[in-house]
């Protein structure tokens, strides 16, 4: 870890231009003309669209790193791992798995049909709108994408405008690499997002928080097409007198302080015993000095909060608890010293909100029952961790709570394992994406029956019917 200059501090990025009304309607009617034509249809197609994203990550990776400093004060090594290796790998997962997750699925037939095959198409569903958020803005606009292109769409991207840097380089660089025809890029504000509600698309995804999602949902619902939404919610944590404490905490400080806090399945809450509560907090401080130094706001390795609001609103939160470490914080600098708190109240202001930047509060309850019925007082969440060796906490866990996801004994790591299904459930968000799910999620799995000559049993059945068939039909 080396100290942050004054030269190496994130500099202040620079409004959007606004894009005109005019000419959203135009790229909105480009990408459907696009579609409609067949161009996005063949998987000749598809793959040469996911491999030029994978071009555009090798060949452009410096330009992201330099935006995600920009907007978010990332240093180039988390910018590397978390937008541009992690975006990389879901393509090449993709790619070598597009034949089978895109042909057609035999299933079999019953009896009563006859001689027959059936068989499942996944179409694409036509002209999709990716709403991506501010916190990872090119990984949580691309990973969508890559679903959306890999199951034969068009698409309309429409970049968060918190993050202008990232904005920018998105709509520079898509063009230069992908379809410009199939792959639209937006950028703008709440006026700009709401103009492209207002038409109609085959499917939405948006990632971002549940006010904006219920606004999506209300927009969609008046063209009756589906969404996607990826919100998020206080992923809390279990940790019991059974786990490594040690190991937990080195989790705890990466997951909690990574991108200052600001990820949707970040820890947002400590659940322990009243005996645990200190040794874990000591042992979470030490680790975060080791991570981050004695002074994180120098460090290259600890980024920003994305705007002064947002540095204002989670410097209010701060006196919910007493601090072991941190518990600092510069409006003007945009900056919130990773802080760990004791002495929390469940009441207090920091439980009453996803709390989404760099303070973890513990909170104490007598064990893991009455830790499971803290979760289920309270919305469900998009993760659940637990950290802990005995199998019947983790039975109880897994049939007594829900969530989007559940996670023992590491944090936010079920992320890079496209084989399982990311979303939420409940006020955390509704559908799935990653690996095979993303390219269900952008498809129409269409079933399809071919009667063959033969036995057709469905003629018993047909008029006129005669006393003896009634009777033994009706017996069936």
């Amino acid at each position: 870890m080396t100290p942050r200059t004054d030269s190496a501090a994130p500099t202040r990025s620079e409004p959007q231009t606004a894009t005109s009304s005019s000419t959203i309607d135009a790229c909105v009617a480009t990408a459907q003309r696009t579609f409609q034509a067949g161009r996005t249809s063949p998987r000749q197609w598809r793959r040469e669209q996911l491999n030029a994203l994978l071009r555009l990550l090798e060949e452009r990776a410096g330009e992201i790193h330099a935006a995600m400093d920009a907007d978010l004060g990332k240093s180039d090594v988390e910018s590397h791992l978390t937008e541009v290796l992690a975006v990389k790998s879901e393509v090449k997962d993709t790619l070598k798995h597009l034949q089978r997750w895109t042909r057609d699925q035999r299933v079999s037939v019953p009896f009563i049909v006859g001689t027959a095959r059936a068989h499942v198409q996944r179409q694409p569903l036509g002209t999709v709108l990716i709403i991506g958020p501010w916190n990872y803005p090119f990984h949580l606009l691309l990973m969508p994408l890559i679903g959306a292109l890999a199951a034969g769409n068009s698409v309309v991207l429409k970049p968060n405008e918190l993050a202008p840097t990232v904005s920018r380089t998105v709509a520079q660089l898509i063009p230069e690499y992908l379809d410009p025809g199939a792959v639209q890029v937006i950028e703008g504000g709440v006026e700009e997002t709401t103009r492209l509600l207002e038409h109609r698309f085959d499917h939405i995804f948006y990632t971002g928080n549940g006010t904006v999602g219920s606004i999506v949902m209300t927009a969609a619902a008046k063209h009756l097409t589906p969404v996607t939404l990826e919100l998020g919610g206080k992923s809390p944590v279990w940790v019991d007198a059974s786990a490594d404490l040690t190991q937990t905490a080195e989790s705890l400080v990466w997951g909690k302080f990574s991108n200052c806090g600001q990820t949707c399945v970040a820890p947002d809450y400590v659940l322990t015993t009243p005996d645990l509560a200190e040794p874990l907090a000591a042992e979470i401080a030490r680790v975060t000095t080791r991570a981050f130094g004695t002074s994180p706001r120098t460090a290259t390795n600890y980024g920003r909060i994305i705007n002064e609001r947002h540095t204002e609103r989670l410097a209010g939160l701060l006196g919910s608890g007493s601090p072991v470490v941190g518990g600092t914080a510069d409006i003007t600098e945009k900056y919130v010293a990773p802080t760990v708190l004791l002495d929390v109240a469940p009441d207090s202001a920091i439980m009453q909100e996803e709390i989404f930047g760099p303070i973890l509060p513990i909170l104490t309850v007598a064990g893991h029952r009455e830790a499971i019925a803290f979760i289920n007082a309270r919305p469900k969440p998009l993760a659940l961790y637990a950290f802990t060796e005995l199998q019947e906490v983790r039975e109880d866990f897994l049939e007594q709570t829900s969530s989007g996801g559940i996670t023992f004994n590491t944090v936010m790591t079920q992320l890079a394992v496209s084989t399982l299904p990311f979303g939420g459930v409940g006020a955390s968000g509704m559908g799935r994406y990653h690996g095979e799910y993303s390219v269900e999620t952008f498809s129409h799995e269409r079933a399809v029956l071919r009667k063959l000559p033969g036995f057709d049993p469905t003629r018993l059945a047909k008029a006129p019917i005669s006393w003896g068939m009634r009777r033994l039909l009706l017996r069936g």
